[in-house]
């Protein structure tokens, strides 16, 4: 009997669709499901969903539910990890003060002022997860889907030495809606995608082993709702040639071009981003509206006479197959440390590359060097997030502040005075989820 734990349980989208895919393989048929999560509602919620699956797919699977971490790790062969340290109501605050100094943020959970203090709240509370792990469970595949993605798994990776990776939506999300632009079927698809995580790009793109490229340019170009779709990420692509895999409300964060005045973003921003319409602090608002409407959503889901448990894209069932399941070797890109696998960015800097999963582990592909203009806005990208892992892992509010000014958006729009009272700021509201700054 195989055991798979997660950490952070109660988001009922998440939990629920990995729990399908995990249960779709004959290896994980008896497997044992245990979930974690602080909040006993949440924990108590989501367990009765995942009974349901259960119960749909006639497994012989086992759910068990705790608020007990060592409880949950105790012997399992793979973790998953999906967290928020300290909340929405804290969140909130990493998008509301850099709105008041003139910094427009529409998703703020990957870079930025936003993102780094996300990720000091929440790397100390990772390590002590990862901590418990190597204690119970030293040989698990540890799957990291907390954001901010590569600034966690910097951190994770430098500090333990757990079998460890992150993993976002983006790459398989972005293959599927370009296949769809020019026609293919999904499974025709071929690509190499590297970079860093929420900045990775398609390095090729082939539709039955040809160039689809040319097809992609087509659709953007000559298709009005196709460029309208996705307008920030099409500009990217037709200045710059390759495409991104992030959606244009994150994308439009991440440099200097298309959300420093308001022009700009009723121009690119607000026309229409696909599933993101990019206005100012969309997500932190679909995540407050949440508080108030999960609950129902689950016991809705549970009331279903039917429900469909077909296979998802996630990458974490797929991987935990081929590494202790029936063996079935995977690729996927993952994120990792950049020990000479993209050659023209920083060394041990973490970056999002085409990664092997199979019985042997975890083994990343070797990419080159990367396209001048990709690098040139990867290695900006990397250098900030290797400051600010630095200044959260030593506690060194001045390092936080030289990477959050070396932010290509915030940059763009505000002085060093400014940045140095913003950065002020979101320490004091954070003073009590960041102990150790105030040493």
């Amino acid at each position: 009997m195989k055991k798979i734990a997660f950490i952070g349980a109660g988001s009922f989208d998440f939990t629920s669709a990995v729990v399908k895919d995990i249960l779709s393989y004959p290896a994980f048929d008896d497997v044992e499901i245990a979930l974690m999560d602080i909040s006993s509602d949440r924990l108590a919620a989501i367990t009765k969903v995942c009974e349901k699956i259960v119960n749909k797919r006639g497994s012989a699977a086992t759910i068990t539910a705790t608020t007990n971490r060592i409880e949950a790790l105790t012997g399992a062969d793979g973790v998953i990890i999906t967290i928020l340290a300290g909340g929405v109501q804290i969140w909130r605050h990493d998008i509301e003060i850099p709105k008041k100094y003139g910094v427009d943020i529409c998703v703020g959970d990957t870079r930025g002022p936003s993102g780094i203090f996300r990720a000091a709240r929440t790397i100390p509370v990772l390590l002590e997860i990862c901590r418990d792990i190597e204690r119970v469970a030293p040989e698990a595949v540890v799957l990291n889907y907390t954001n901010p993605m590569a600034m966690l798994c910097r951190a994770m990776q430098s500090e333990t030495k757990l079998n460890i990776t992150g993993l976002c939506h983006s790459v398989q999300g972005t293959a599927h809606m370009l296949a769809d632009w020019i026609g293919a079927k999904y499974d025709e698809i071929t690509y190499t995608c590297a970079g860093v995580n929420h900045q990775a790009h398609y390095l090729d793109f082939k539709w039955n082993g040809k160039d689809a490229y040319p097809l992609i340019h087509k659709a953007i170009t000559e298709r009005k709702e196709v460029y309208h779709e996705e307008i920030v990420r099409n500009e990217l692509y037709l200045n710059f040639g390759y495409y991104p895999t992030e959606s244009s409300g994150h994308v439009s964060e991440y440099n200097p071009w298309f959300r420093k005045r308001q022009d700009l973003i009723e121009k690119y921003c607000l026309p229409g981003t696909g599933w993101n319409p990019g206005a100012y602090g969309y997500i932190l608002d679909e995540y407050l509206e949440k508080e108030n409407s999960w609950k129902k959503e689950m016991d809705d889901y549970v009331a279903k006479e039917d429900i469909d448990i077909s296979r998802g894209d996630e990458y974490a069932a797929y991987i935990f197959n081929a590494v202790f399941g029936d063996n079935e070797v995977f690729e996927f890109n993952g994120n990792i440390r950049n020990w000479g696998i993209i050659d023209n960015l920083p060394e041990g800097c973490c970056v999002e590359v085409p990664v092997i999963a199979s019985k042997a582990g975890l083994r990343p592909l070797k990419v080159g060097k990367l396209p001048a203009v990709l690098a040139i806005m990867n290695h900006s990208t990397a250098c900030c997030e290797e400051l600010a892992v630095a200044g959260i892992l030593e506690g060194d509010k001045q390092k936080i502040f030289e990477a959050i000014a070396f932010d290509p958006l915030t940059a763009s729009v505000l002085s060093l005075e400014e940045i140095k009272n913003m950065v002020n700021e979101m320490f004091e509201k954070n003073k009590e989820y960041l102990p150790h700054f105030n040493k």
